[in-house]
């Protein structure tokens, strides 16, 4: 299947992203569903994350020549099915876009059940919205489970239970529970070891001592970070507040010096990025250019650790402190629920191995050390051999 179509960013405020088929024409049903979503106070990332499992789905759509308004369930059982078979596609590289048209592969990474339940999650509001404004079809061919058609939302729940999260649909995967990746303090000290800069030692001491999102430190001002107090400002992903966190001395003595490095080329003011690019002429540091350069520095090392692994360790390392309570944690991670941010009382799993071997070899120890006790006075060891049917030696 050719991916043809593409999701393009724009410098229009009203629609930020906009989804264009081969011929480089807008859709129409894919716009007004956007601006919707705007409508309801979604950021731009989620109109791009929407955007783009609404472009795989019409790529799906054009390759079989199907209209998306005259879908089925059939169309969408074939889609569901296509994408745990089907696996990602095989992209051109980025100097060859021109003269290579990328095809999807038979035996490609397979898509991970979160990708497949947030697509079938998205289509399935496209559908509803369109079926509302009634410019869709009546029947939406992503529609939800049959066993919870049958019966009323909430039945037989305590009252006093929060309300459970019924949004599964038909062809909705079951999505796994996974603990969150930490990266053990071997490896982190292996990591910041190999890193080239000081901004790139400021960036990660910033990351794993704040628990902050890659995207949100990088929206740091140079006037939001405040040394005297060790507060850095950045703006939340969901809700697009400022809020200020504290971060560790380290963080700060990094961030001075690069600084310094780079004093005469870095352009000053308050309000300008705080995180800028090594090379002339300096541009604002991009989340794309902070993740290539935590991908160096794990090759380097031999590691396999991702930039978000450091949210999780600095989350572990918060929880793990039993003079923070668990709604600080909370309120530094900028989560919503406490439920959330208790996911981090898992153990990790480096920790669960390491007490289970030191549990291994103690009894090991203990059955080494173990000894029989002799028999009393009197008793021949033969005689017992023979009356308990075990080695009394």
């Amino acid at each position: 299947m050719p991916l043809v179509g593409q999701l393009v960013a724009t410098d229009d405020p009203w629609e930020p992203y906009q989804l264009l088929d081969a011929d480089g024409v807008l859709v129409d049903a894919v716009a007004a569903f956007l601006r919707d979503l705007q409508a309801s106070g979604r950021p731009g990332a989620t109109a791009r994350s929407y955007g783009m499992d609404l472009l795989r789905w019409f790529r799906f759509l054009w390759a079989i020549g199907v209209a998306w308004d005259r879908t089925t369930r059939i169309e969408a059982r074939d889609f569901c099915r296509w994408l745990q078979i089907a696996g990602q596609p095989s992209r051109p590289h980025w100097r060859h876009r021109e003269t290579q048209t990328g095809r999807w592969t038979p035996g490609g990474k397979p898509y991970a059940p979160t990708v497949r339940a947030h697509s079938e999650t998205v289509l399935r509001c496209f559908y509803d919205f369109h079926r509302d404004v009634g410019s869709g079809p009546i029947l939406n061919p992503f529609p939800l489970d049959r066993s919870r058609r049958r019966r009323r939302a909430h039945a037989h729940r305590n009252p006093m239970d929060p309300p459970r999260n019924e949004r599964s649909g038909l062809y909705r995967p079951t999505v796994p529970k996974r603990i969150p990746r930490s990266v053990p303090d071997e490896e982190f000290n292996e990591i910041f070891a190999r890193l080239p800069s000081h901004r790139d030692r400021a960036l990660v001491a910033f990351y794993i001592s704040t628990g902050a999102r890659a995207s949100e430190l990088l929206s740091a001002t140079q006037g939001g970070a405040d040394p005297g107090r060790q507060l850095i400002s950045v703006v939340r992903k969901g809700t697009g507040e400022i809020q200020e966190l504290p971060a560790s001395t380290d963080a700060f003595v990094w961030l001075r010096l690069y600084q310094l490095e780079l004093e005469e080329e870095i352009p000053r003011g308050r309000r300008l990025p705080l995180w800028w690019t090594l090379r002339s002429p300096s541009r604002p540091l991009t989340y794309h250019a902070v993740h290539r350069m935590f991908e160096r520095a794990n090759a380097k090392a031999g590691t396999s650790a991702t930039l978000h692994a450091l949210r999780h360790t600095a989350a572990y390392r918060m929880v793990e402190d039993p003079k923070l309570p668990l709604t600080d944690v909370q309120f530094v991670l900028g989560h919503a629920q406490l439920t959330t941010t208790q996911i981090y009382l898992t153990p990790r799993k480096e920790e669960v191995i390491r007490r289970l071997l030191a549990h291994h070899a103690e009894q090991t120890r203990q059955a080494a050390a173990r000894v029989a006790t002799p028999p009393a006075a009197g008793y021949r060891p033969e005689s017992l051999d023979v009356l308990f049917g075990t080695d009394a030696r």
